[in-house]
C-alpha cells in the first residue's frame, strides 16, 4: 500500500513540477504563436504554492524526491520576486511625486441594487489620497462626458487637469479611460487597438522643468463575466456536462484574451520605445507578471512593486482566483521610494499608489 501512495504522489509531483516549468515559458512565447504555457503563466502562483507543499510533505519524509520541485522553483525563482516582497521598503516620501492607479470597475454601477449608480465614495477614496496624477480604468459616467469630468475634478478638489477617451455604450452611459494631473498636460495621445474595447492614452504631463509622458492602460479582458458562476463554483459543481461545457467556454474566452493582449502589448511597448520624454505605464493589464503581455510591457523598465513594494502584490480579488494584474511601471531615468496596494473593496481591484522622484 505504501509503494502504491509512494508512486502515486510521486506522479503528482512530476505532473506539477512538469507545469510550474511550462508556466515559465509564457513570459518568452507569443500566444498568437503557442498559448499553452499561458494558460499555465496565469496559474503559476497557485502552482509555485502547491510545489512547495510538495517539498515540504517530501522533507517531512526525509526523501530525496524533494528536489524535482525544489530545483523547478528556483530555475524560476525569479519570478517569485514579482509576486511577493519580503523587505519592507526604506524609502521616503520627500520630494517626491505621487502617481495612483485604480481599476474602478464602473463604479460598481452593474453590480450595485436597481442599477444605482455609487461613485462619491470612491471619489472621496481618491481625494483623500492627495494623488499627483491618478490614472483610473473602466471609468464610467452618465449624462453628458464633459459636465460630468467637470463634476469629478471638483470632487478632487478642483485641482486637476484631465485627459478622457470614452464611448458610448448606452443612453446616457459612457465607458473609457481617464488621467487626472495636479501639473500642466502639454499634450495628449491615444493608442488604437482594434476591435476591441481595451484603451490606452498617454499624456506629456510638466513636472517643475521636466516633461514625463504617463501612459494609462486597459488591456483585454478575458470578458469572464458573461459566465454566470465563478471558477471556482465550475470545478465544484455536480453538473458534469453543464460544467465541461462552461470550461470549454472559459478556454476559448482566456486564449482569445491572452492573444488580443499580446497584440496589444506589442503596440504600447511600440509606442513606448517612441515617447521622447521618460515615461511611467500605469493601469490594468488583465494578465500577471509570468507573461507574455508584462514582459513585453516591462523590458527595460522597472516594476515599482518590485523595487520598492512589501507582502503580496496581488491587485484583483474578486470572483476569479486572486492575482496581480495592475503595475506602475517607470523609466530608469525615475526613481521611485515607495509603493504601496491600498486594501479597499470599492471594486473588485485594489488601487495601487508609487511615490518618484527625478534620478540625478
Amino acid at each position: 500500500m505504501k509503494k502504491i501512495l509512494y508512486k502515486i504522489f510521486l506522479a503528482v509531483n512530476l505532473l506539477f513540477a512538469a507545469t510550474l516549468l511550462l508556466s515559465y515559458l509564457a513570459v518568452h512565447i507569443s500566444p498568437g504563436d503557442f498559448a499553452l504555457p499561458a494558460f499555465f503563466g496565469l496559474a503559476y502562483p497557485y502552482l509555485l504554492l502547491i510545489n512547495i507543499i510538495i517539498v515540504i510533505t517530501w522533507v517531512a519524509l526525509l526523501r530525496f524526491e524533494a528536489l524535482i520541485s525544489l530545483v523547478v522553483i528556483a530555475i524560476g525563482f525569479s519570478h517569485f520576486s514579482n509576486y511577493i516582497k519580503l523587505g519592507k521598503p526604506t524609502g521616503d516620501k520627500a520630494n517626491t511625486f505621487k502617481v495612483l492607479s485604480y481599476n474602478v470597475r464602473l463604479f460598481n454601477y452593474y453590480e450595485s441594487k436597481n442599477g444605482v449608480y455609487s461613485v462619491k465614495k470612491t471619489i472621496d477614496f481618491l481625494k483623500s489620497q492627495n494623488a499627483d496624477i491618478i490614472c483610473l480604468q473602466e471609468f464610467f459616467i452618465l449624462g453628458n462626458p464633459a459636465m460630468e469630468e467637470e463634476k469629478i475634478i471638483k470632487g478632487l478638489g478642483g485641482k486637476y487637469y484631465s485627459h478622457m477617451k470614452v464611448f458610448k455604450v448606452g443612453k446616457n452611459k459612457y465607458y473609457g479611460i481617464i488621467t487626472f494631473s495636479k501639473y500642466p498636460i502639454l499634450r495628449k495621445g491615444e493608442i488604437v487597438h482594434n476591435n476591441s474595447s481595451s484603451l490606452s492614452i498617454y499624456s506629456d504631463i510638466v513636472i517643475e522643468k521636466d516633461t514625463f509622458r504617463i501612459f494609462n492602460n486597459h488591456l483585454q479582458s478575458f470578458l469572464l463575466k458573461k459566465m454566470n458562476r465563478s471558477f471556482i463554483e465550475e470545478l465544484s459543481s455536480s453538473e458534469n456536462k453543464e460544467t465541461l461545457d462552461e470550461m470549454k467556454v472559459l478556454s476559448k474566452s482566456l486564449k482569445k484574451g491572452f492573444e488580443k493582449r499580446a497584440l496589444q502589448a506589442q503596440l504600447v511597448k511600440s509606442s513606448i520605445n517612441k515617447s521622447p520624454f521618460p515615461v511611467i505605464v500605469a493601469g490594468d493589464f488583465n494578465d500577471t507578471p509570468v507573461s507574455y503581455t508584462y514582459r513585453k510591457i516591462r523590458k527595460g523598465l522597472n516594476d515599482s512593486f518590485v523595487t520598492s513594494g512589501y507582502g503580496a502584490g496581488f491587485t484583483y480579488k474578486g470572483n476569479y482566483p486572486p492575482n496581480r494584474i495592475d503595475y506602475i511601471l517607470y523609466d530608469n531615468k525615475l526613481k521611485n521610494s515607495f509603493f504601496e496596494i491600498k486594501k479597499i473593496r470599492y471594486s473588485d481591484h485594489y488601487p495601487i499608489e508609487a511615490y518618484f522622484r527625478k534620478n540625478n
